[in-house]
């Protein structure tokens, strides 16, 4: 989300780097996170940095495409307004354009958040020594559904904590029937 936010308004906001930056995303966007499991394992090993690995591009492409709607929808007027006045192109980006786009970016961290939870349990399952996904497969072969179900659980609880966290970031960052 770091690097996935800044990339959407960047190219939403820089024509130059939207052509320089978009066709990469473009070439990217369309592989599945659980696809890099194979070079993840292969560059990093099994362990904590394929993980993170495969967490990284499975939160980055929603917040870099909500992102980046997000920018896109503000209103022209909006900014012509912020022009007339005298903003700079600085100005309109943090003072109209941000945020009027943060609800998409907060849906974007919302679906990343989501994205990110998925794959790592999937990577967890297929290629990892510890972790929730990890415990899940061996109490699946040890013939444990309790086990599983306790995995299980764990996962739903920490995902509710995580999104209602995000919300209540999006609470108190986004302002609601100012903009549009």
């Amino acid at each position: 989300m770091l690097i996935g936010v800044p990339l959407g308004i960047g190219m939403a906001w820089s024509r130059s780097f939207e052509r320089f930056a978009k066709p990469l995303f473009d070439l990217i966007r369309p592989i599945p996170a659980l696809a890099w499991i194979p070079l993840m394992i292969m560059w990093l090993g099994i362990g904590y940095w394929s993980k993170v690995g495969i967490i990284f591009f499975a939160a980055f492409i929603s917040a870099t495409i909500n992102s980046y709607t997000g920018i896109k929808q503000t209103l022209p007027v909006h900014l012509w307004v912020a022009k007339t006045f005298g903003a700079s192109n600085v100005q309109m980006l943090f003072k109209v354009a941000i945020p009027t786009a943060l609800p998409m970016i907060f849906t974007g961290l919302r679906l990343a958040l989501g994205s990110s939870w998925v794959a790592l349990v999937a990577a967890e399952l297929l290629a990892a020594t510890r972790g929730l996904g990890y415990m899940i497969q061996m109490a699946r072969l040890l013939g444990r559904p309790d086990v599983i179900i306790v995995g299980m659980l764990t996962i739903g609880f920490v995902g509710i904590i995580m999104s209602y966290t995000i919300e209540a970031l999006q609470k108190r960052f986004v302002k609601r029937g100012n903009i549009r």
